[in-house]
């Protein structure tokens, strides 16, 4: 499986040449601080790659979860972490997701909405994001279309962009990813809630749980799903 820059090296360097997009009409556009992707390696319960979370193969049209933004201390300049959730990449090469970059490259930790259509780059959107913010995320496919929809519930804004892909389908995923593989300390972790994929719960769609890389010196790792079956935390071991 090839990683969102190539190699990890590449993901590093990257940071530094972030392509700017054009998004629908209505939605301003931001710098951000790097971009997404597919999954580097897959598979249940694999350490070491670039995605934490939950994913479940099969050709999904719609993915859906919330979460709470968590407020991030940065390390160094490298932490750059993002909860998103999405369609493909765990087994394709192309990714349809939408969730919040918190980047640490200023020395303090920002905060930006973004979607991305990958391998196109990604696009950030200006509209204000705090630690504590509610967001609920989707992605809806309807034959190569798809509908991206970010919502701060909290500040009360919402962001829907609708592009087209020819994309694989291979799978769904409530997802953390750092394309630096490196993390900011984040208290408790990061918790997803109403997960579901084609209106169905989480835990039914027999999800495979991933194990994130955290500089080669921790590991994020998904808990396990709560009695609701659509919740779960992600936290450093």
């Amino acid at each position: 499986m090839k990683s969102v820059f190539g190699s990890r090296a590449a993901r590093v360097a990257a940071l530094t040449a972030v392509a700017l997009s054009t998004v629908a009409a209505g939605s301003a556009v931001a710098q951000g601080p790097a971009g997404f992707g597919p999954q580097t390696t897959y598979g249940h319960n694999f350490s070491g790659g670039n995605w934490g979370g939950y994913a479940s193969f099969g050709s999904w049209t719609t993915a859906t979860a919330s979460w709470t933004e968590p407020s991030a201390t940065c390390n160094s300049s490298n932490n750059l972490v993002a909860p998103w959730v999405g369609i493909d990449g765990d087994g394709s090469s192309t990714v349809e997701q939408t969730g919040v970059a918190t980047d640490c490259s200023s020395g303090s930790a920002v905060y930006q909405g973004w979607y991305e259509m990958y391998p196109a780059a990604p696009v950030y959107y200006s509209n204000a994001v705090s630690a504590g913010d509610k967001f609920t995320g989707t992605v809806t496919r309807s034959g190569n279309s798809y509908t991206l929809v970010l919502s701060d519930t909290t500040k009360g804004w919402s962001k829907t962009t609708t592009k087209s892909l020819s994309a694989k389908h291979s799978s769904a995923e409530a997802i953390i990813e750092s394309p630096t593989d490196s993390y900011p300390t984040i208290p408790g972790g990061i918790s997803f809630t109403g997960v579901k994929f084609d209106g169905k719960t989480l835990a039914s769609t027999n999800p495979s749980s991933l194990d994130a890389d955290d500089a080669g010196s921790g590991t994020w790792t998904p808990g396990s799903i709560g009695s609701d079956g659509t919740s779960f935390t992600i936290s450093r071991h």
